[in-house]
């Protein structure tokens, strides 16, 4: 494992964590071979979206997908107090 996928799974390790277990996307098939691919190589959250990194071991093809919030759901922060 090189120093920037060491650093690359220390942050989805610690993303894993720090997210609740059951939100975590487990089993996606893959959009080329349909394999199972067990979780995400990377999760990047965002305002009103996360978004997934998956590589299928199976045919070594990557592909992200995106979770969109409904509107109701995003919390916006204040701009002043």
């Amino acid at each position: 494992m090189t120093k920037t996928n060491m650093a690359n799974a220390d942050f989805v390790s610690a993303d894993l964590a720090k997210a609740h277990f059951g939100d975590i996307p487990r089993q996606n098939p893959c959009a080329q071979c349909g394999a199972p691919i067990p979780k995400p190589d990377w999760i990047e959250p965002g305002e009103g979206r996360i978004s997934y990194l998956w590589t299928c071991r199976a045919c070594n093809y990557q592909f992200e997908a995106v979770a969109i919030f409904d509107e109701v759901a995003v919390t916006h922060t204040p701009l002043a107090a």
